[in-house]
């Protein structure tokens, strides 16, 4: 027999469903996302830690998931919001249902709601706060739960994903099969996604990962050919420590950042992060390179932007969002360091900004 659960959001609208995935209570930042496939790797993406995530494609779960396909080695989602859960996975290649998977990593997740009444309500109103129950029925001690849980902005979340320690990475089984590595890039995790390393390996490198407060002197001191800013959750504003070891790599080495290291670098270059309405996530957004010309169609998520207004005699912007013209891609004017602020790593059906780490490399070598 199904559990009921229950979405509660920060302006007092409900939802109620049936509860799958684990038992209990959870609060985070509610955003929907319009992949049409990808739920594990977007459920495993670091970067959604403090965030619950409505797919707004009707059926999940439908082909399970497998070790293979994870982004970092769990979960990191508060919570998982569908129209319609699949209990009975058909796929050659799964290993056991997403329900299970969810219960395993203590992920509470809700079927069975409107969830396009939801993704208006958030496209409305914006992304919002929101609580997830399965054990508490009472709206108002909901709304009490809800107030006083801490918000997105301001809130370092990065440091509860990044690695301890570093390490070499190691692409397992194809690790064989790869090119020998012609080049050292250190790689700093800010919750990075396993498909940023198997590309900078698949194209030569030898990636060393770091903490997300390693210092400038300690990566200068491993002797890299070029440093990578990874993707990571939350508010760039509250990375200060990070912003100010990156302004001391400026200059030193070729330096390459993806999402929230795209804001990173940006904020290291003078830039102004600030909050979207309700921010880019999905494999469908369509960015303009402004060199080309050319149109990328995207993966993405993220809830902040980046403002270079101010600082465009050293930074040149390449890449917008075509939906709502937000800054996705920029470039110093002098010195090797550039950035997007979407997943290059990420393949959503095309691979059509795969060529951006074959830039990093070939900066590797001038």
């Amino acid at each position: 027999m199904m559990k009921r659960a229950i979405l509660l959001l920060e302006d007092g609208t409900s939802f109620i469903g049936r509860s799958f995935g684990a038992d209990g209570e959870s609060v985070g930042e509610v955003v929907f996302n319009t992949s049409m496939t990808g739920y594990q790797e977007i459920i495993t993406d670091p970067s959604y830690k403090g965030q619950m995530i409505t797919m707004t494609t009707p059926l999940i779960g439908n082909y399970g998931v497998n070790a293979e396909d994870f982004e970092s080695e769990k979960p990191w989602l508060e919570g998982l919001i569908v129209k319609e859960y699949s209990p009975y996975p058909s796929n050659w290649r799964a290993e056991e249902a997403l329900d299970k998977m969810l219960k395993r990593h203590n992920i509470v997740a809700i079927e069975r709601i409107d969830t396009r009444a939801l993704t208006r309500r958030i496209r409305d109103g914006g992304a919002m706060q929101g609580i997830l129950s399965t054990v508490e029925n009472d709206m108002d001690r909901l709304m009490e739960k809800l107030k006083a849980a801490p918000g997105m902005i301001g809130r370092d979340l990065v440091q509860e994903v990044s690695c301890a320690e570093h390490y070499r990475w190691t692409n397992g089984e194809q690790e064989a099969r790869l090119p020998a590595p012609q080049h050292h890039v250190v790689a700093y995790d800010f919750g990075i996604k396993r498909n940023i390393l198997r590309m900078a390996t698949r194209m030569g490198c030898r990636v060393t990962v770091v903490p997300a407060g390693t210092s400038a002197k300690e990566v200068l001191a491993m002797s890299p050919d070029g440093i990578l800013l990874s993707n990571g959750p939350g508010d760039p504003d509250a990375l200060g420590y990070a912003v100010r070891e990156i302004e001391k790599l400026l200059g030193k080495k070729p330096i390459f950042g993806i999402c929230i290291g795209h804001q990173i670098l940006g904020l290291a270059l003078g830039g102004r992060s600030y909050k979207l309405k309700f921010g880019h996530h999905g494999g469908n957004q369509p960015v303009i390179d402004l060199r080309t010309k050319k149109v990328e169609i995207t993966a993405q998520n993220h809830g902040f932007a980046i403002d270079f207004s101010g600082v465009e005699e050293d930074v040149e912007v390449t890449h917008l969002n075509l939906n709502d013209n937000t800054v996705e891609g920029m470039r110093h004017r002098s010195l090797a360091a550039f950035s997007v602020q979407y997943h290059p790593e990420a393949s959503p059906g095309p691979h059509d900004a795969a060529y951006l780490f074959k830039e990093f490399v070939q900066s590797l070598s001038n």
